[in-house]
């Protein structure tokens, strides 16, 4: 995962929700670009949950970035 390939998927106009696949297996979804943060190098991204935990994650240790269907494609169905 590039710091490259990451920031597309976040600043991708519509913006898709997309979870967020660590090396150790956890999962993190990013339901809305308000849900997350870059520093500003961008290898660590802060991941908030709605319950206004949240998870400091560094992008070297990203496996794979899952882009799900838009919201508005979800409500159309």
């Amino acid at each position: 995962m590039t710091i490259e390939q990451f920031k597309n998927v976040l600043h991708a106009s519509p913006f898709r929700p997309f979870t967020v696949h660590m090396a150790d297996g956890r999962v993190f979804l990013v339901k809305h670009r308000d849900f997350i943060s870059r520093s500003p190098s961008g290898r660590t991204v802060i991941v908030h949950s709605d319950d206004d935990t949240f998870s400091v994650l560094d992008l070297l240790l990203v496996t794979e970035l899952e882009v799900h269907a838009s919201d508005s494609q979800t409500e159309a169905a």
